[in-house]
């Protein structure tokens, strides 16, 4: 965890210094309000490692399902850790990218029932449902939960859950 508490200080000094956007009222954008917010922190050191702060700070919009610490902590010991070498960096962008989708979705943009969404990962789907509440379905048949909804950022939106989507086959998706 070493690891993970020096890259979380590095993300949070570049957080400090990135520009924030007027856009829509917004002051600040997906990376900022993570970096401001320590139940992210986890998320922040990935982004950081990935080298996605830049893109995630850029003008999208993007909507991003942001897991919190915990859910982070609930992955199988050492994940976390070894996600953030360097030599393991496509693995890590390919999970944070897995939880973005292009475009601007507010949870009252959502129609009752469920969708398959792409998220900016290649080739990869996640499944939305709502109903009593919102859930994702990752490509492990992991469910994910959103238990905050439409954090507005300057570019985009951010809907905190409670597990890492993990990409894997197509969801099943009803």
């Amino acid at each position: 965890m070493t690891y993970l508490k020096s890259f979380v200080a590095a993300t949070l000094t570049a957080a400090t210094f990135a520009g924030a956007a007027h856009a829509g009222g917004h002051s600040q954008n997906i990376v900022e309000i993570a970096a401001a917010d320590e139940r992210f922190s986890t998320l922040v050191a990935a982004v950081t490692a990935a080298g996605l702060v830049e893109t995630l700070s850029g003008e999208g919009p993007f909507t991003v399902f942001a897991p919190v610490n915990d859910a982070f902590a609930a992955l199988p010991e050492g994940t976390v850790d070894t996600l953030l070498m360097e030599e393991n960096k496509g693995d890590l962008t390919n999970i944070l990218t897995y939880h973005v989708v292009s475009g601007k979705a507010m949870s009252t943009d959502l129609a009752a029932g469920s969708s398959l969404v792409g998220t900016v990962m290649a080739d990869s789907n996640i499944c939305i449902t709502a109903g009593d509440g919102v859930t994702i379905a990752d490509g492990t048949g992991t469910i994910a939960n959103v238990v905050i909804a439409d954090i507005e950022a300057s570019n985009g939106v951010i809907h905190v859950i409670d597990k890492v989507l993990i990409p894997g086959t197509a969801p099943a998706c009803m």
